[in-house]
């Protein structure tokens, strides 16, 4: 959700997408207006509508599972045999809707710190780089590392 300008959130998600093969493809919607909840609702709305039908979904939600990097390769390889475009879900700041979640396919968390939706762009740009990284044997990732 959101539309983001230029800024180190923006250069920190364009450093890493330029790494991914085949890089992230962003489809931006605006941020609503309204109480919490109606934004949330009209965001879910919003979503809904540009997720592809047979899109496997992923909704990035605090409320999910957050699997180390290793892991996170792991799911990306089910989710690649799924045979499915896969869609990452990013809510804007009140969070994803409950039919949102409901539709998702996988909950997927980057820790239980809360994180501004914007930065979240970034952080899962590098992970999924980080994903790639390991599932061709790169060194990149570095496993003995905390």
């Amino acid at each position: 959700m959101g539309r983001l300008k230029g800024g180190p959130e923006a250069a920190l998600f364009e450093q890493h997408n330029a790494r991914l093969r085949p890089p992230f493809a962003v489809t931006e919607l605006p941020e609503a207006r309204g109480s919490p909840g109606e934004i949330r609702r009209r965001e879910g709305a919003a979503l809904l509508a540009a997720l592809p039908e047979a899109a496997l979904a992923v909704a990035l939600d605090l409320g999910g599972e957050a699997p180390g990097s290793e892991a996170l390769a792991a799911l990306a390889a089910r989710w690649e045999a799924a045979g499915k475009p896969l869609c990452f879900l990013i809510g804007g700041a009140e969070g994803l809707d409950e039919a949102v979640l409901a539709r998702a396919d996988h909950r997927l968390s980057l820790g239980p710190l809360t994180w501004p939706h914007f930065l979240v762009r970034g952080l899962l740009a590098e992970q999924w780089y980080r994903v790639q990284a390991i599932r061709s044997g790169h060194p990149y990732h570095r496993p003995w590392r905390p």
